[in-house]
């Protein structure tokens, strides 16, 4: 089993949680991307898992080399060129005031990325699953147009593609994103969206339930077998709830609702939540097992810093079946 992911690397620069961004002098950094980040966690599961991006030829680039290559991620792909890896700064939250974010990624080595720079019937041999997210989508024409096609290519494969909403304000309008995410839903077996992306990116009218919502997506883009998303709950920057949503075959299967108390970085967490759903795709489980694992996945990459999840399948199993807590229906 393989799956590509593809999308922009970032580095992420993390300021101490009793400071505001303004006073700090000092930073912890971090490799991260969604795509990158459900590659990470998809190979320490176990999953075969292959990432193309395109970082700058420089030291930094090969310092992105070796933190997916210690988690075990195949890099062969990677496309080398321009001047800069994005970044991102987060002023972590704490207590009652919440985490910001201010991106720096303008002009990066993957936002200016070719369409000749990749060959998509090369890399997508072998390949399973295909996962991308909307914030690719958001960064350029040109990328929009490269993903539509490896989107396009992938599922004239047979290739399952998995294509996560992921819709960042601070990279683009509403009205951008509802119109390049619908051109690429009728490409789309596995799509991660909630009630809000129904409503304000696809013009659905509000639904009295999630399964409402999906059940009207469907009729429009019946391609798309399987809805993932997840309900968080927010107590103060430290104290989450969270529980997991998956629909198929005309029906909702939800997690048990966890506390996590206390959070120790939420970056991350919907793709430790996404990487869990297409494992349990690929091995054929249960939809209320997979739903159930994808959570617990989730809330242990809630325990650890930095943006990739490291816990092997065994542990989130493990963590899993140890778990005593209500059932939120």
């Amino acid at each position: 089993m393989r799956v590509l992911t593809f999308g922009e690397m970032l580095l992420r620069l993390t300021t101490d949680p009793t400071v505001h961004l303004q006073q700090t002098n000092q930073f912890d950094f971090y490799y991260g991307g969604a795509e990158a980040n459900v590659a990470v966690s998809l190979a320490n599961l176990g999953i075969t898992s292959r990432y193309i991006t395109k970082v700058p030829a420089n030291n930094i680039g090969n310092a992105c080399e070796n933190y997916l290559q210690a988690n075990g991620v195949e890099i062969n792909e990677l496309v080398y060129g321009g001047d800069r890896l994005g970044l991102y700064f987060v002023e972590s939250g704490f207590g009652n005031r919440a985490s910001q974010v201010t991106y720096d990624r303008k002009f990066s080595s993957f936002a200016n990325i070719r369409s000749d720079e990749i060959d998509w019937d090369q890399v997508l041999e072998g390949v399973d699953v295909f996962h991308t997210t909307g914030i690719t989508l958001a960064l350029s024409e040109e990328l929009r147009m490269i993903t539509r096609r490896a989107m396009q290519k992938a599922r004239q494969r047979g290739i399952k593609v998995s294509f996560d909403f992921n819709y960042r304000s601070k990279l683009w309008s509403q009205k951008q994103a509802s119109a390049a995410i619908q051109e690429v839903l009728p490409f789309v077996d596995i799509a991660f969206c909630n009630s809000m992306d129904a409503v304000y990116l696809l013009g659905i009218e509000q639904q009295d339930d999630l399964t409402a919502y999906y059940l009207t997506i469907q009729d429009t883009y019946p391609n798309i077998a399987l809805f993932a998303s997840t309900t968080r709950k927010v107590a103060s920057s430290s104290k989450h709830s969270l529980q997991g949503n998956l629909y198929t075959k005309g029906r909702i299967q939800q997690s048990i609702e966890y506390t996590i108390d206390p959070v120790i970085d939420r970056i991350g967490g919907g793709d430790a939540y996404a990487a869990g759903i297409i494992y349990g795709f690929l091995n054929n489980w249960s939809e209320e097992k997979i739903v159930s694992f994808a959570t617990a996945n989730a809330v242990l990459k809630h325990t650890i810093k930095g943006d990739g999840n490291v816990f092997s399948a065994e542990e989130v199993e493990q963590f899993s079946a140890s778990m005593n807590q209500e059932i939120s229906r």
